[in-house]
């Protein structure tokens, strides 16, 4: 995706849900709630198309996906057996850089894609420089050994950085390690989002 880097607070408004994590996008969308940035005389309920371009906005913000790639995401999940929008969703899932923001490394999604397309992170013991990377069961996933990039993520996670609970990723806090133990599940997708809306619109 061509890295957004427009007022993060506009899209949280004009999507409304919590799409970017930083504080001012947080507060953007608390103090306004489902006012759409811009100014809007009188509220406008969005056709059918319009509500299915949004859940798909909400996906490609989410995850940082350009349009190809959520493209070729579908073709994959499409071509695997079950529900095609859970599939999709799964798929976003196991990319590195989510991985690496939901178990606690860093902050936001793009402070994640941004550590990884640094080179600060192995796999298995090499280092990956693609935030796309699907981890798989077995993936062991750590910072490069460098005293620098170990002080400046403790630094983070003393400044109140936390991870999420998940079942299929285990993470040590102490060596700042995470062990892929399994695949996502159903449960493990933390974007709330109609997925079959984004099927539909994307399979016309």
């Amino acid at each position: 995706m061509a890295r957004y880097t427009g007022p993060k607070g506009r899209i949280n408004r004009r999507l409304q849900t919590q799409i970017y994590e930083n504080s001012g996008a947080i507060k953007a969308l608390d103090k306004r709630g489902k006012q759409p940035p811009g100014m809007h005389l009188r509220f406008r309920r969005p056709s059918n198309y319009g509500l299915a371009l949004m859940e798909k906005q909400k996906i490609k913000h989410f995850y940082g996906l350009g349009e190809r790639q959520l493209r070729r995401y579908f073709d994959k999940a499409t071509a695997q057996k079950g529900n095609t929008g859970e599939n999709l969703l799964l798929i976003c899932e196991s990319r590195l850089d989510n991985v690496i923001r939901r178990v606690g490394y860093c902050r936001t999604r793009p402070q994640a894609r941004q550590g990884v397309a640094h080179g600060h992170f192995h796999v298995n013991g090499v280092k990956v420089d693609k935030p796309s990377f699907m981890v798989r069961p077995g993936d062991v996933i750590s910072l490069r050994p460098r005293k620098n990039l170990l002080k400046m993520y403790q630094a983070l996670r003393e400044q109140g950085v936390e991870g999420e609970p998940l079942d299929w990723v285990t993470f040590d806090t102490d060596k700042l390690v995470a062990t892929v133990q399994g695949k996502p599940g159903p449960s493990d997708i933390s974007l709330p989002v109609d997925a079959n809306t984004v099927v539909e619109f994307l399979s016309r």
